[in-house]
């Protein structure tokens, strides 16, 4: 009876390592998947279900108070947030990795973010979307598909827009 048990132990343990290792080397979501849904409580206190976002273009821009390399997209972030403002059907996210709210907070004053932005609490957000590091962004079609992503900033409001643009058509 022990070595049941012994084995039984054995083969859950193997699954559980095997299914550890499956996810760690998937690698991030890719354009032409669905999107994760998550919810995001912004700093405002605001909630926010990607799923509830269906039929917009939503760009979710992950971001920390501490990266150096995510500093010179915020304007560019929030000149193509503003330039779409008037529009309802395009949504911005901001979501901040692991950072503390007071200088998460600072920062989006010092850089003049209007949009929502929320802490990602227990990493949840991050790693249904299995990023690798910040600035990392994921733009979502209004079906709900990822359609663009992003692996480190992006350069000018020309080449943010240039993405969102063929996305609203």
């Amino acid at each position: 009876m022990k070595k049941i048990f012994l084995w039984g132990g054995l083969i859950v343990f193997l699954v559980i390592l095997a299914v550890g290792l499956f996810r760690s080397q998937r690698g991030q979501v890719n354009t032409g998947e669905p999107a994760p849904d998550f919810e995001l409580i912004s700093f405002s206190g605001e909630k926010y279900q990607l799923s509830d976002l269906r039929g917009n273009v939503v760009l979710i821009n992950f971001w920390a108070s501490w990266c150096e390399s995510c500093k010179p997209e915020a304007k560019d972030l929030e000149d193509a947030y503003q330039f779409y403002l008037s529009r309802e059907d395009v949504v911005f996210l901001g979501i901040d990795y692991v950072d503390t709210e007071p200088e998460a907070l600072a920062y989006l004053e010092e850089f003049g973010v209007t949009y929502p932005n929320g802490p990602d609490l227990q990493t949840k957000i991050s790693q249904a979307y299995r990023i690798r590091g910040v600035p990392e962004t994921f733009i979502i079609d209004k079906n709900g598909t990822i359609a663009f992503v992003k692996i480190g900033p992006f350069q000018s409001l020309a080449e943010i827009l240039s993405i969102i643009d063929p996305l609203l058509n």
